[in-house]
């Protein structure tokens, strides 16, 4: 999973985009090409989110025709997993969940995605794919096995818990709500509230539906 890293955001380019000589057609290199659309991408939805960034304005940014973006993709959500990676990686963080034993391991999760969204803010590639996936199912789905797939399932399974389909999903419904009301749609007193307090409201819930009872 070593291609779990953070988003980068390419920097504003040198020659002012509205004066910009569109390029059309397949252009030398398409291993280059392919990289730079991706990289367009990336920038264009942290920026402007899945809506915003329309397959027209990626391929303005890139510098090719937007057939191109289609030859390589096929649509736009094909694109929009292609672009955007994950801003930590599982195999470094499970350790650390764990690192307090099973009684902290809510607090250091929650710790973990509070940090992670904060300090990413809107380039934050999960809070991209919760915007999109408000409006695209298959966005939604990238972002859920993503998590089920790569966080919650290795780490249910170190903790030996039982039923960790359900387990995944009641976590991912706790820290996927925070994220779309506190980041997402800005709800106050959410929104602005200390990320300690944010942690200590998400902790003993993530913690019951990782390791306590759940009632049948």
């Amino acid at each position: 999973m070593n291609n779990y890293v953070k988003l980068s955001v390419m920097t504003q380019r040198e020659t002012d985009q509205s004066t910009r000589t569109p390029r059309t057609g397949r252009r030398p290199g398409a291993s280059s090409t392919r990289e730079e659309i991706i990289a367009a991408a990336r920038q264009l939805f942290a920026q402007r989110g899945y809506d915003g960034a329309t397959m027209r304005a990626i391929a303005g940014e890139a510098g090719v025709d937007a057939a191109l973006i289609v030859h390589f993709f096929g649509n736009k959500p094909t694109l929009l997993g292609e672009a955007v990676q994950w801003p930590f990686d599982p195999d470094v963080e499970i350790p650390k969940l764990l690192a307090d034993g099973r009684r902290n391991v809510g607090r250091r999760m929650a710790e973990l995605f509070v940090r992670t969204w904060d300090d990413e803010g809107d380039r934050n590639p999960i809070l991209t794919l919760l915007r999109a996936g408000m409006t695209e199912p298959q966005a939604a789905e990238m972002l859920g096995g993503s998590l089920r797939l790569c966080l919650f399932g290795p780490l249910l399974e170190r903790l030996g818990s039982d039923r960790p389909d359900l387990r995944a999903n009641l976590v991912a419904s706790q820290l996927v709500g925070m994220g779309t009301v506190r980041y997402v749609l800005g709800f106050e007193p959410v929104a602005s509230a200390r990320p300690a307090d944010v942690v200590a409201w998400l902790a003993p819930t993530l913690q019951r539906y990782l390791t306590g009872k759940l009632e049948r």
